[in-house]
């Protein structure tokens, strides 16, 4: 573990110089690792894992597009893809990256196979933190773990494929054995993480509610659709309008920022944007901040996990979420987008 600088504040880092994947296969040798759920993180994490050389399963339930995908994906039923109550009876550490909901409904079978000396691994804060809503209390003799990958489990494998890794933060919410802190970094190395920053169950669920509703999906979709419409308001082209609004941002500048930052952005841009781009910012962080302390103020108080778990175990939640996603996918926007996309050179499709 190294103390690395950010800001004011120094934190504890652990990259792959300290903690190689030669010594991650030796802490985790004779360890049976179970990832339960097929869904957004389960398909990365495991298949790295299984890449990396490491003993994995995958636990889901049979008769599901999930199985499929697994069986598609080339885990063998009765090998190394079982039903989640036979993953969790093989399993010395059981990675429980079932949804949200998913992990309140099977948690009675999941808590009676945690035997000791066993670990839980999560890669989300939200059961364990809000435990009083979730009636997820792990017994007292397992290690209760998490890494917490910064990005979905797609760019999780499509980065490791390319030599590259997603940055992750870890926690340790219940070391029983003595090992969990061990356990809990071979495992990020496994699944293919970038660097590892240390955190608690409490500060990911926070941060990550946080920024799921904010800047990460919820805000930049409000964004968009906000500027789009003052432009076509205004008599610009959808065409016009999507590019100025999405395009140029995902395609040209997001690249540009994730490669040396926001000034070295602006640096490289006309000065005509530099001095707009100045002259504003503050504007629309003064607008938001409000916004953004009621939305942190929401996620603190358990509101937004009380919203989440209600909402996620309604039987028709699956069919509202897809009406909801087919009126965003039709909206004048999304389809000049997809129009866009389309004109795009061959070799960025």
């Amino acid at each position: 573990m190294a103390k690395i600088k950010f800001g004011d504040t120094l934190e504890n880092v652990v990259t792959h110089k300290e903690f190689t994947l030669e010594k991650a296969k030796e802490v985790l040798k004779g360890e049976k690792i179970a990832v339960l759920g097929y869904g957004i993180q389960g398909p990365g994490q495991s298949l790295n894992l299984k890449d990396n050389g490491f003993d994995v399963i995958v636990g889901q339930r049979k008769n599901s597009g999930s199985w499929d995908k697994a069986v598609s994906d080339g885990w063998v039923p009765g090998k190394d893809l079982f039903e989640i109550e036979e993953a969790c009876e093989k399993a010395t550490i059981i990675e429980y990256l079932l949804s949200d909901a998913g992990q309140i409904s099977v948690w009675p079978t999941v808590k009676k196979h945690l035997t000791k000396g066993k670990a839980l691994y999560f890669s989300h804060g939200f059961a364990i933190t809000y435990k009083e809503r979730t009636d997820i209390v792990p017994p007292a003799d397992v290690d209760v773990i998490m890494v917490a990958p910064k990005g979905s489990g797609t760019s999780l494998r499509r980065l490791f494929k390319e030599g590259r890794g997603i940055n992750c933060s870890y926690a340790i919410f219940q070391d029983a054995t003595g090992k969990a802190y061990d356990r809990t970094i071979a495992l990020g190395v496994g699944i293919g993480s970038g660097y590892l920053f240390e955190t608690t169950f409490k500060r990911e669920v926070y941060s990550d509610l946080t920024g799921e509703r904010g800047t990460l999906m919820g805000a930049i979709q409000g964004i968009f659709a906000a500027q789009f419409q003052v432009l076509r308001d205004n008599g610009h082209t959808p065409s016009e309008a999507f590019n100025e609004t999405v395009e140029e941002l995902s395609q040209s500048l997001m690249p540009l920022i994730g490669e040396k930052g926001m000034d070295w952005m602006y640096a490289n841009c006309s000065t005509t944007a530099q001095r707009g781009a100045l002259d504003w910012w503050k504007k629309f962080r003064d607008a938001t901040l409000p916004v953004f302390r009621d939305l942190y103020n929401s996620v603190k108080t358990g509101n937004e996990a009380q919203i989440s778990i209600d909402s996620n175990s309604k039987p028709d939640y699956r069919e509202k979420l897809n009406a909801e996603l087919k009126q965003m996918r039709e909206s004048e926007m999304w389809k000049a987008g997809e129009a866009v996309r389309q004109l795009r050179p061959e070799r960025d499709k």
